[in-house]
């Protein structure tokens, strides 16, 4: 949790400006009398010992009762430097004309600048020079740049002084404390639709190539290629495009009650930020057809979002607060819905209605995997006491919404995770005994007694795992914020990474590039693995 400052509201009267001299009281700075006997020196005095000009520094009560005069204080002659407040248009030779401006540089792949064996320190600094932040030296020519303290100057005559509007000191450091972290900007404000996504057509250059290649060998990831930052909550999960040409997007959802769309791929910055929920955002999920988001939260209700237009294609009102969503991989209009309830529900986009449920006595379900190409489904519970072998992983059949089998995991652990395995009829579940067991995805469901992938810790999150496309490799989170790679047939620890400060509760392997990994944290920063 970010630490809170205390900055004063606005500068006082006596805020000093450089140069040494604040604002005295004796004369303001168009010459007016001080009282007797104050003891303080006049700005005309105070130019006049230093030899410097002063225009009229006494104007007739009747010329200051109609106009008055236009006059600067300083001589860039003589070494005296203007107030920051005032900005004199063409007279500043340090003020950069728009012309005479640096270009910006080009938009490129973050893979082009990103060494796989680059230290994370350079990668991350790189990330930092991306197109999405703007260096200081050319945001303020922009009318729209983000972070900017000072607005550009308008056009105005040669003989019309400019003044820049004022801004408050506690907006300036929030400012800059915003622009030093590489924080995108806020989204639009709750409720609202979002501007319409614009994606160049076509796929992605980085992954163009490895589209047609039928096999992908995963290697371990070492080299931390982009860090991305905008979420002001922690990250419950990330998920990479399912559709192979736009696989360079990734989805990010938060407690901050938004959820993100980032090119986690080319340009390693947030493209949209959408706001349909009023409390956090516990579950999102891309649609296969990768142009629509179906995400659930906290504040009971559902959202089918259009990626594009950022309109809202179907709403509903759950009775429970949500925890997971699955589409049911037979019929994209149809997706199964658990959360704080006994019971999981299907839902129909079409019709906005339930029209399935599935009961049993537990209290919260925690995650959903659908088996044998969407007839059967597994739900893991949080029941956690002695008498809970029949209620902590249920089997389900989706048609009648009969039990399958309520023996499968006998120990006291639950389970906040599942994954299927790409290529075996098998399955892993994340237990909270910190340690990963694998399953028999056909009934009768048996646990494997002699591969148990452990050394993580697990309990008080939702850490989530996944498999690698090839289904070499198994990849974990860790509550100590590490991130774990086992190799699926010996068990044995493959890599560790020192991924995140806080605990990493979410990883995902990308589909399409192999050897590419995301992972989020509790912090709310995700990061992106080459």
């Amino acid at each position: 949790m970010a630490s809170l400052v205390a900055y004063e509201d606005s500068d006082s009267e006596a805020d000093p400006e450089p140069g040494g001299g604040g604002r005295t009281a004796g004369w303001d700075c168009w010459g007016a009398a001080a009282p007797s006997g104050t003891g303080v020196t006049s700005a005309a005095a105070q130019l006049r010992c230093q030899g410097l000009p002063c225009l009229d520094p006494r104007p007739s009560a009747d010329a200051r009762q109609h106009q008055l005069p236009k006059a600067r204080l300083w001589d860039s002659g003589r070494g005296c430097s203007p107030s920051p407040r005032l900005q004199w248009p063409g007279k500043d030779p340090k003020a950069a004309h728009p012309a005479q401006a640096p270009p910006r540089p080009k938009s490129s792949s973050l893979w082009a600048t990103c060494a796989p064996a680059a230290p994370l320190a350079a990668a991350a600094q790189k990330h930092l020079r991306s197109p999405g932040t703007a260096p200081a030296s050319w945001a303020q020519d922009e009318a729209t740049a983000p972070g900017s303290y000072i607005g550009p100057l308008h056009k105005r005559s040669s003989s019309e002084d400019c003044v820049v509007p004022y801004i408050p000191k506690r907006l300036r450091h929030q400012q800059a404390a915003g622009t030093e972290l590489g924080q995108e900007p806020q989204g639009p404000p709750e409720g609202s639709a979002p501007a319409p996504l614009r994606l160049p057509p076509g796929a992605s250059e980085v992954i163009q190539p490895h589209l047609s290649s039928p096999r992908r060998e995963t290697r371990v990831p070492r080299t931390v290629l982009c860090q991305l930052r905008g979420h002001q909550g922690p990250v419950n999960g990330i998920q990479w495009c399912p559709v192979p040409a736009r696989s360079q997007l990734l989805l990010s959802a938060s407690m901050d009650r938004t959820f993100k769309v980032w090119d986690a791929v080319d340009l390693g910055r947030c493209l949209q930020t959408y706001t349909p929920h009023s409390e956090a955002v516990r579950a999102a999920q891309w649609s296969p057809c990768g142009q629509r988001i179906l995400s659930g939260g906290f504040d009971f209700t559902l959202h089918l979002t259009d990626l594009e237009t950022g309109t809202q294609l179907f709403s509903g009102r759950s009775d429970f607060r949500v925890t997971t969503l699955k589409f049911y991989p037979k019929d994209h209009n149809i997706f199964l819905c658990g959360g704080f309830s006994s019971e999981i529900k299907a839902w129909d986009v079409r019709t906005g209605k339930v029209v399935r449920g599935y009961k049993a006595t537990i209290q919260q379900t925690l995650d959903i995997l659908f088996l044998q190409e969407g007839s059967e489904f597994l739900s893991s519970t949080d029941a956690s006491t002695r008498d809970s072998a029949d209620r902590t992983i249920i089997a389900w059949d989706f048609r009648t919404s009969a039990k399958i089998s309520n023996q499968i995991f006998h120990e006291r652990y639950t389970c906040p995770s599942l994954a299927l395995h790409p290529r075996e009829p098998v399955f892993l579940a994340q237990t909270n005994g910190n340690y990963l067991a694998l399953f028999s995805a056909v009934w009768p469901y048996r646990m494997s007694r002699r591969r148990r992938y452990e050394g993580h810790k697990v309990e008080g999150y939702a850490v989530g795992c996944e498999c690698s496309p090839c289904g070499d490799l198994l990849v974990t989170g860790s509550a100590d914020g590490r991130v774990l790679m086992f190799s699926f047939r010996t068990a044995s620890r493959a890599c560790t990474l020192q991924g995140h400060t806080q605990a990493c509760v979410g990883t995902t392997y990308h589909p399409v590039l192999p050897s590419v990994l995301g992972t989020c944290s509790w912090g709310g920063d995700i990061k992106i693995w080459h």
